[in-house]
């Protein structure tokens, strides 16, 4: 075996667990270590925001370690703290999963940045990013309007929606319509009682092809053809000719319907939309890839894929 595959078995694949202020995340990850392979070493990271840590307490009593960071949000009071914590992690051990339980007012997409950034990147393979949300929360305009929120959502691979036992049939139905329209596109979207995961979940495929088919709106069937293409998520875009791109797309696509994008700009996170004649930009929190999507009449997928190619510094 080259000592390229090597490293790449040896690293530890990490899992953030993002949500709201009692979405049910430390549930969530008990429900987990009840299934836990023997076999498996685990450490799990708890971030609390308050003073002093609660959830590390009630983790702490089933054999595996529990590290504590305390006083603030991941990603800005404890961000040096959660480096410091996992490095020194990892050079007393290799375990072969980390689980972060992020505070319920962490931006998520800060962490996955902390977690891939180096030296930290060299041992850590960012594996299935859970979000606990309540749906009944989701579907609420007021929150889905919060930067937090659709942050955790955005940069969430696997979308748990808990509590479903306190949803009625209306909620749960708005739920699963909205949750389907989520873009990027959620690896799995799965709706549970009491913060019950299935252990599988952690093995979710998360690595993405470089093209692959979209979904058609049924009223879109006939007639219209749909693409998607991924990019490596440490390359960036040139934002002129990525905006250039966008400005030529009704010329590129014949009877153009829909065209958004997730792209790594100047080493930041955009997303640009297109929709009834003009599109607008906005900051996101996925970090998975960088991704493009349209559905048109008529388009030249290798034409297009050259123009995505042509806009990467």
């Amino acid at each position: 075996m080259s000592a390229t595959a090597t490293t790449a078995v040896n690293k530890t694949k990490v899992h953030l667990f993002s949500g709201f202020l009692g979405v049910g995340k430390t549930t969530a990850l008990k429900s987990l270590i009840a299934q836990k392979d023997p076999a498996e070493q685990w450490v799990i990271i708890v971030n609390e925001f308050g003073e002093i840590g609660i959830d590390g307490a009630v983790l702490a009593d089933n054999g595996i370690p529990v590290a504590e960071i305390a006083g603030g949000c991941l990603c800005c009071v404890a961000g040096p703290q959660m480096a410091a914590t996992v490095a020194k992690i990892l050079s007393q051990q290799r375990p072969h999963r980390l689980l972060i339980e992020a505070s319920g007012l962490a931006h998520a997409a800060g962490v996955i940045d902390e977690l891939s950034s180096k030296p930290l990147n060299e041992d850590l393979e960012i594996a299935a990013v859970f979000t606990v949300v309540d749906p009944r929360q989701f579907v609420n305009d007021d929150y889905a309007a919060q930067l937090l929120y659709k942050d955790q959502i955005g940069v969430a691979d696997v979308l748990v929606a808990s509590k479903t036992d306190l949803c009625d049939a209306a909620t749960l139905a708005a739920f699963r319509e909205r949750a389907a329209k989520l873009f990027p596109p959620k690896a799995k979207v799965v709706e549970v009682n009491h913060a019950q995961l299935d252990i599988a979940w952690l093995d979710i495929p998360v690595t993405a092809k470089s093209r692959y088919r979209i979904a058609v709106p049924a009223d879109l069937a006939e007639g219209y053809q749909s693409q998607g293409f991924t990019f490596d998520p440490e390359r960036n875009f040139d934002g002129e000719r990525l905006t250039q791109f966008f400005n030529d797309l009704p010329a590129l696509c014949e009877g153009l319907v829909r065209a958004k994008g997730v792209f790594r700009v100047l080493d930041t996170w955009v997303w640009l939309n297109w929709v009834d004649g003009q599109w607008g930009a906005n900051q996101v929190a996925w970090r998975r890839d960088s991704r493009f999507e349209l559905i048109a009449r008529r388009f030249d997928a290798d034409a297009i894929a050259a123009r995505l190619q042509a806009a990467l510094e």
